[in-house]
């Protein structure tokens, strides 16, 4: 039987098969990989139960009961699927799951080998990606108050001349109080790293990567490895707007009836950092559902206050998000004059740091 090490090309020329349970593939699995499971999360734990207590023999001969019935209908859904690729079959790390949907598939014709160490492999890849971090291009982290619109200015780049990684969207939150609203994070640390590895795998090489600033969290998942102190000696750009602007783009992404309820338990959870009577006040605005006082103040008690309040780093570049496209022009020329070595707070030129550019339109 043919096994192979993990290499990201193989994501190019086979069909990855990952016949794990369906909880362990949730958890995490190879990008694009298609789950066809030996064992049902039931099975896995009778079979792990009767390892313990009676040995391998006997579980092996439980598993050969539970499976060997549905060997035609794996080869099937699996022949399908890949079309004639070549398949590659993994499990938790290169043991006998694998080893037999292998087995079976070329027993009956198909070109498949095993991956080796299986998912557990691929995991180590991850893990030493991002300690430490080094990004494929010049990394470009976009900061600015709350309600500026940067995750929008940033989808909506078009330029050739950059990649954007949403971090957010792969966290499935978007980084502050109200971060749930309208996402359901429930995803793992592991998956939300094999997300990141991607994206960024496919980053070409030298192009500048651009993601909007987080902290180390962003809700319960944490950005891995040293991926933030990254963040913290890379080029930043400040992204400024007017207060209407800002309320207005906020009440146009938060302002859902169908939120109204969650931002009721978000505002309760900041009741002390905003006092007794102006969480009194701006709960009223919400129960009313005047959302232009709601979230003025919200922004000026609260977000304003919190986020940014002292910053240690000074910008590189300054744009006016009250345009979207002029502020696309404004990033795109700073990132055509970005040098190619990452870890500085800005272009360097002959040696010194050049004065910090400003674009106010």
């Amino acid at each position: 039987m043919s096994t192979v090490k993990f290499e990201p090309s193989l994501f190019a020329t086979h069909l990855l098969v990952d016949v794990r349970t369906p909880l362990e593939y949730e958890e995490d699995h190879l990008p694009g990989a298609i789950n066809v499971p030996l064992l049902s999360n039931e099975d896995r734990v009778e079979i792990g139960t009767l390892y313990k207590q009676t040995g391998p023999h006997q579980a092996r001969i439980r598993g050969l009961e539970l499976t060997a019935h549905r060997f035609p209908q794996l080869v099937e859904q699996i022949a399908n699927a890949a079309a004639g690729m070549p398949i590659l079959v993994y499990c938790w790390r290169g043991g006998l799951r694998s080893k037999t949907v292998t087995a079976i598939l070329e027993l009956t014709g198909f070109q498949a080998v095993q991956l080796q160490g299986g998912y557990k492999a691929f995991r180590g890849k991850v893990a030493d990606y991002f300690a430490p971090f080094a990004p494929p291009g010049p990394l470009v982290v976009v900061h600015g108050m709350t309600g500026i619109g940067k995750t929008t200015f940033l989808l909506g780049l078009t330029s050739d001349n950059c990649t954007v990684i949403d971090l957010e969207g792969l966290a499935c939150h978007r980084g502050s109080a109200f971060g749930e609203l309208g996402l359901s994070q429930t995803l793992s640390q592991k998956r939300f790293e094999t997300l990141l590895w991607d994206a960024l795998r496919k980053a070409p090489a030298g192009r500048p990567v651009v993601v909007e600033g987080e902290s180390q969290r962003i809700g319960k998942i944490s950005l891995p490895g040293n991926f933030y102190e990254v963040m913290q000696g890379s080029a930043k750009v400040w992204c400024v707007a007017s207060l209407p602007t800002r309320v207005s783009r906020l009440i146009e992404e938060y302002g859902i009836p169908a939120y109204k309820e969650g931002m009721a338990t978000a505002l309760e959870r900041i009741r002390k950092r905003l006092g007794g009577d102006k969480f009194a006040e701006i709960a009223g605005y919400l129960e009313r559902w005047e959302l232009e006082p709601f979230m003025t103040e919200l922004v000026m008690n609260y977000y304003d206050k919190v986020y940014y309040k002292t910053r240690s780093w000074r910008e590189d570049l300054t744009i006016s998000l009250e345009d979207y496209p002029a502020a696309g022009k404004a990033l795109e020329e700073f990132l055509l004059h970005l040098p190619a070595k990452n870890g500085h707070s800005g272009a360097e030129k002959n040696g010194g740091l050049v004065q910090a550019a400003t674009v106010i339109s």
